[in-house]
Order: C-alpha cells, then structure tokens, then sequence
C-alpha cells in the first residue's frame, strides 16, 4: 500500500506535530486542511491511501467528515485521532468506517497504527 498520509485537525500545532512524527517514519504527507469542509475537497484533488483526522472539527465535525470521504474512497484508510477518547466517540468512528482510534495528544500507538494498515 502507498504511504500517502491526509492530516486533518483545525490545530495547526498538532498538524505539524503529527506530521513531523509520521514523516521521519516514511510516510508523505500530501494535504493538510483545517476543517471538514476543507478535508473533504482537498480529499477529491489528493486521493490518499491513509487519512488521520481529529473528531472535534469546526463546521462539519470529524466523524461526518470521515462519512463523506468514505462515500469518496471507500477503500481509503481513515484513523480518527481525538483527546475526548469516550468510548461512544470511539464506537460511532468505527461504525462508520475509521480503521483505527488514537487518543490525542499520546501518539505511541500512531505509527504502528500506521504500519499495520501499510501492510495490508
């Protein structure tokens, strides 16, 4: 699988941080948007095989969001990230299609969460 990576979180902070961690990890990161609404176009023009996006998005939140770009692609890979790790949080994102769910701001688990979905 590409290692193509869509970061979508209205911090850009936690973009860079995020994006500084799975880069030096070998992956490339093609798009960047700080909102649903921005994700989701962005999303049409780059097409990546793995999205990572935060839950709490202004405007249309992540898990519509993670719902519109599954009607995109719905074979792209979509890791929802959030620091409001309930479990009905983490539920309703995998009932709609998130691979994965990591609790924000400890990434432990993000490049292995990464790693597993590049090997399919």
């Amino acid at each position: 699988m590409n290692k193509t990576v869509m970061i979508i979180d209205d911090s850009q902070f936690m973009r860079n941080l995020i994006k500084g961690r799975i880069v030096e990890n070998g992956y490339d990161v093609i798009a960047e948007a700080g909102s649903g609404e921005e994700a989701i176009e962005l999303y049409k023009i780059h097409l990546s095989a793995i999205v990572l996006s935060d839950i709490t998005l202004p405007g249309l939140d992540g898990i519509a969001t993670l719902k519109e770009i599954k009607k995109i692609n719905p074979n792209v890979h979509v890791i929802m990230c959030s620091s409001l790790g309930t479990q009905d949080l983490i539920i309703a994102a995998l009932q709609n299609g998130a691979s994965d769910f990591i609790v924000k701001p400890f990434f432990d688990n993000l490049i292995p969460a990464l790693n597993k979905l590049t090997m399919k």
